[in-house]
């Protein structure tokens, strides 16, 4: 399955991958906090389905990010410049599977909505024109 949502902010390539780092990583979601050191491309992290390795990868566009251990193989990518708004930042995420309870929809679908609330406030304060 694949869910996208689009935020209205115009920002390049060079500043998302400068941003989307796990430096920022407690800015840019209020789901996901580091509970170990982060690696060059990897952290260990804590979220609302449990702790995973979360690796980081510039692709692209932007930034990739996957959760490894996930049984779903969650993964989703921050970019711009693209379509489906190649003048917006594009959220897109994917897991493997067709059908999915609706509890767990929910979820995604609010990890979704609040990587984007939590970018709106972020883009701004370190974004310039």
């Amino acid at each position: 399955m694949e869910f996208f949502k689009i935020i209205d902010v115009s920002i390049t390539q060079e500043q998302l991958t400068e941003l989307l780092t796990f430096k920022n990583l407690e800015s840019l979601s209020s789901q996901l906090f580091p509970i170990a050191k982060p690696e060059s491309n990897h952290v260990e992290i804590g979220s609302l389905w449990g702790a995973f390795s979360l690796f980081r990868h510039e692709i692209k566009g932007g930034v990739r990010f996957a959760l490894l251990e996930c049984p779903n193989a969650l993964t989703w990518t921050i970019t711009t410049g693209y379509e489906p708004a190649p003048e917006s930042v594009v959220i897109h995420l994917t897991i493997n599977r067709k059908e999915i309870t609706q509890d767990f929809l929910e979820e995604i679908e609010e990890f979704l909505d609040d990587h984007v609330e939590c970018l709106v406030r972020f883009f701004p304060i370190h974004c310039k024109g």
